[in-house]
């Protein structure tokens, strides 16, 4: 404490010798620009948003705890496994401030054409990754903190859905009058692109809004025509919205076990593992190992016997029983030898086809479901092949040719079925199987839409209340509670007839 007390007082001496503009011109770093500007503020943002859900190490895996990709044999960090959800914080909403300086400080009109647009793509994808997990919440009044209103009214979750397709309209018109921009490590400011994107969050939007077709207001299957008629959207897999990572410091694979100290908690689940035989989908082989008895054993490391996984809804104790007896799969080694990973989407060509998929199948689109789905598999086969390196340590030999996902295309359990029921069915499994270790919380929110997968609930292991069913919300943030009382009360009275708990159906799922 002395050392500290002293090297202060040493600091502020020298602070007065030196006097306030000395002190500036010696503090000023020449290899950094004192100014901020537009490209900075974008760089920050983006960066804010795709890392939010993102994070490094079992952090990374969180969401598939709870979307029961996963199964985690480390007995701290495994709540999500088993359905008990946190509340979240609304602290990225504090983010978008800057989104407005982002704006302000664009040199041209063009320029601020281009980041105006960003900054309703970003708002959109903030709000709507907050909205679905709470229902009503701030929107309209949101982020006015410097203006002042420091307890924001709560928004319906059909106003604030309005609202974001609006903005997500706003967004394609204005980069289309845009011009490239600087700070976006993502596309490189190529506006062409961000359309793509700015349509295709539209389109995920949309298809959450599948009962709410009646509703005038919304006008969803307007909505879905006008984007696939008249708007850009993906056109490949080169499209995706993705953080793409490196062998650099900071930009390396969040699962790279450089930066990662639990790469032997991980287990690939029996609803992943058993779905995938099945199916005859090589993509098990992609996503999972050997287990241990099989390699002991010298199983060939390509028959679909050598892998196994644990049911993730077993008591704690019992999965590591389970997994004890050696017949449960890791995690692929390219997860964790490859500093590079694979990149990971957040908007992307596959899932787009299995949206559209859906809507064409729901007659929201007078287009072939079919054609939809085929391109969702293949393009989701092509991701992983593409972003695996061609060795057998990572494919264990069962290598996705065009000539198998063409086969595969055929299968009883793959071919697309004739009733809609069956139809639906497929594309959300196909959908889920995507998403194995990507878009944060897509798997879990998928299920909550649609019942696929059938998640089997076990009470004796389940953490929600009631313990026979999966949660469908998180409950409001604590910060709302204290400091904005009045308005979150009055929204979870209106909402859930008073109970801010876990079992509040909200609007998009009435």
């Amino acid at each position: 404490m002395k050392k500290i007390y002293c090297l202060l007082l040493i600091c502020f001496s020298s602070f007065l010798l030196i006097g306030c503009d000395d002190f500036e011109e010696v503090n000023t770093n020449p290899n950094t620009t004192p100014e901020v500007t537009s490209a900075m503020l974008a760089t920050k943002l983006i960066n804010e948003l795709v890392t939010t859900d993102n994070e490094n190490g079992k952090g990374f895996i969180f969401e598939d705890l709870l979307s029961k990709y996963i199964s985690w044999t480390e007995a701290q960090d495994i709540d999500k496994a088993f359905n008990l959800l946190s509340r979240p914080s609304y602290s990225t909403l504090a983010n978008l401030r800057n989104a407005v300086k982002m704006i302000d400080m664009a040199t041209t009109d063009q320029l601020k054409n281009s980041y105006t647009a960003l900054s309703h793509f970003i708002r959109a994808y903030v709000f709507f990754n907050l909205t679905i997990k709470v229902g009503d919440m701030p929107y309209s009044e949101a982020i006015e903190g410097e203006e002042g209103n420091y307890f924001p009214k709560y928004d319906t979750q059909k106003d604030i859905f309005l609202g974001l397709l609006n903005e997500l309209d706003e967004a394609d018109r204005l980069f289309a009058q845009g011009v490239t921009f600087a700070g976006d490590y993502i596309y490189n400011g190529d506006v062409s692109k961000w359309r793509k994107a700015v349509n295709v969050l539209q389109l995920k939007l949309l298809i959450n809004l599948y009962r709410k077709t009646d509703d005038l207001d919304l006008k969803v299957k307007e909505r879905f025509n006008t984007i696939i008629n008249e708007r850009p959207i993906f056109e490949s897999i080169d499209d995706n919205f993705q953080v793409v990572y490196s062998n650099k410091s900071g930009q390396k694979y969040p699962y790279y076990k450089e930066i990662n100290s639990f790469t032997n908690y991980d287990r690939v689940t029996s609803i992943v593992v058993d779905k995938l035989k099945e199916l005859g989908d090589y993509r098990l082989f992609y996503y999972a190992k050997p287990t241990p008895n099989a390699i002991a054993n010298k199983v060939d490391v390509s028959s679909w016997d050598a892998y196994g996984g644990v049911d993730p809804m077993l008591p704690e104790s019992d999965i590591l029983k389970y997994v004890s007896k050696g017949n449960v799969s890791p995690l692929n080694d390219r997860y964790k030898e490859i500093p590079e990973g694979e990149p990971v989407f957040f908007l992307s060509y596959q899932e787009m086809n299995y949206i559209l998929a859906e809507a064409a199948a729901r007659g929201f689109i007078s287009k072939n479901a079919k054609d939809y789905y085929e391109e969702g598999i293949r393009s989701s086969m092509q991701f992983v092949s593409e972003n695996t390196p061609d060795d057998a340590v990572y494919h264990h030999n069962r290598k996705m040719t065009k000539e198998y996902v063409a086969e595969y295309l055929k299968g009883e359990k793959v071919s697309f079925a004739d009733n809609l029921d069956d139809q639906i069915r497929q594309i959300i499994w196909q959908k889920y199987l995507l998403t194995f270790l990507q878009t944060p919380y897509n798997g879990f929110y998928e299920y909550r839409r649609t019942g696929v997968p059938e998640f089997v609930i076990n009470p004796q292991s389940n953490r929600n209340i009631p313990s026979d069913k999966m949660p469908l919300r998180w409950m409001y943030p604590i910060d709302e509670l204290n400091y904005n009382m009045e308005n979150v009360t009055k929204a979870i009275k209106e909402q859930y007839n008073g109970s801010d708990d876990y079992m509040g159906v909200m609007w998009i799922l009435k």
